[in-house]
């Protein structure tokens, strides 16, 4: 039974991977071992992590630039307070776009002094400032790229001569970005680049050991640089699974050729929910999400039927975010068209039944 996976991660992969990767779960490469049983430090898994620090940084276009990739644990939430402790020594700069831009301006404040430049909060949430000043004075600045609960994203970046930094676990390597304007990226790989487990990060080594206060091991970039990512045993699966799935990006032809495909899919939806009478987009229309598009019923008393038809047509995990509610369809890079399509037929169904 097909099943169209909308949820916003873990998410759908591609299904070379799923396949891929569960072969490995049986037998890595012919090994008579399984990828979860292989030693870290085993010539065969050195070749993997090597393989998908390098091909991170080839996907960035930052090969050669003095940038390093790393794979790490704890997800995103735990680099809202790594970058805060590697790069905050006088105050770090902040836009609020949603909630986890907020939770990490809320994880920096128990490193340092942060300053909310602009914040979109009273809007809730539904665009991307574009009025704020930088401080000179900042170590740095920090942006959420894509905000997934309330389906906005940055599509023009802030220009500013302090380190750039930022969250990007729901749109990296979804569309061509300026990757070398930014100091520090990370991302969760659940939601584009692999399963739960794993986060990518990307620094640009010369913003590091500039602060005064000693760092946790564990929390401390350069160590994790200089150990290339197995300071500790990583996250061996996350990491083989990142990696298969950074090849199928190369393999489909790149991020310029997914960003094709994520316009496409993303166009077509947020057509059909400005034509349907049922439907109305929850967020500004030149910030919207190509990722996560969130948007509600006209009529809520509707929902128990749009609920059903969704379910009739094998259509998961489409339920908007608990803290505002409505529907979400979270189209990754792994989403294929055809199922974007079944459910843009189910909203035309509704509307011409309801």
């Amino acid at each position: 039974m097909k099943k169209h996976n909308f949820s916003a991660g873990p998410s759908i992969l591609p299904q070379s991977v799923f396949e891929k990767a569960s072969q490995a779960v049986l037998d890595l490469d012919g090994m008579g071992l399984s990828i979860l049983e292989i030693s870290h430090r085993s010539k065969e898994f050195i070749s993997i992590m090597e393989r998908a620090r390098a091909l991170a940084l080839e996907l960035a276009g930052l090969t050669d630039k003095g940038y390093k990739a790393l794979f790490l644990q704890g997800g995103a939430s735990l680099q809202f307070y790594a970058s805060a402790l590697n790069l905050l020594q006088h105050k770090g700069a902040y836009i609020d776009t949603g909630t986890w831009a907020h939770k990490a301006l809320t994880e920096a404040q128990f490193v340092g002094d942060i300053e909310v430049i602009a914040s979109s909060k009273d809007n809730g949430y539904r665009n991307i400032p574009t009025t704020y000043n930088i401080p000179k004075d900042a170590d740095y600045l920090h942006i959420t790229t894509n905000n997934t609960i309330y389906g906005t994203e940055y599509f023009k970046y802030p220009e500013t001569n302090i380190p750039l930094i930022a969250d990007m676990s729901s749109d990296i390597f979804s569309k061509e970005m300026p990757f070398e304007k930014f100091a520090l990226i990370y991302a969760g790989a659940q939601k584009n680049i692999g399963c739960a487990g794993t986060t990518l990060v990307i620094i640009r080594e010369d913003i590091l050991g500039k602060v005064e206060r000693k760092i946790p091991t564990h929390l401390n970039y350069q160590i994790h640089i200089k150990n290339e990512s197995m300071a500790n045993t990583p996250p061996t699966f996350g990491v083989y699974t990142s990696l298969l799935t950074m090849e199928w990006i190369k393999e489909q032809g790149g991020i310029k050729a997914i960003e094709k495909k994520n316009i496409q899919k993303a166009s077509a939806l947020y057509q059909e929910i400005d034509r349907n009478s049922l439907f109305k987009g929850y967020a500004t229309p030149e910030d919207r999400s190509r990722m996560n598009v969130v948007f509600n019923l006209t009529d809520e008393s509707l929902s128990e039927r749009f609920n059903n038809l969704c379910n009739e047509a094998n259509i998961s995990g489409i339920k908007g975010h608990r803290s505002i509610g409505g529907y979400r369809a979270s189209i990754y890079n792994a989403m294929p068209l055809e199922s974007v399509e079944v459910l843009i037929e189910v909203m035309k169904h509704f509307e011409k039944t309801a």
